[in-house]
């Protein structure tokens, strides 16, 4: 009668006895929270100044605030 060739050992690092540890990542530095958030606020000051000028709005001043803003957004979405 033929030999079984018995179960196989699974080579993948799925089921250890120790997971391996996940790297935690770098903390930001104190003061990248507070840089994005100021330049956020100099954006929406930027924004309240030029709608309360009264005379003529400018479109490129306001999107010169609207870019501050998305900027501190995007960079606090890396804040850690």
């Amino acid at each position: 009668m033929p030999q079984s060739k018995g179960r196989r050992k699974q080579t993948s690092g799925r089921y250890q006895l120790e997971p391996e540890k996940r790297q935690r990542s770098k903390a930001s530095p104190r003061w990248y929270g507070p840089l994005m958030l100021s330049i956020m606020g100099v954006g929406v000051v930027i924004l309240v100044w030029n709608y309360t000028r009264g005379d003529k709005m400018s479109s490129g001043v306001m999107m010169f605030g609207f870019g501050l803003i998305a900027i501190g957004f995007f960079g606090v979405t890396f804040w850690k």
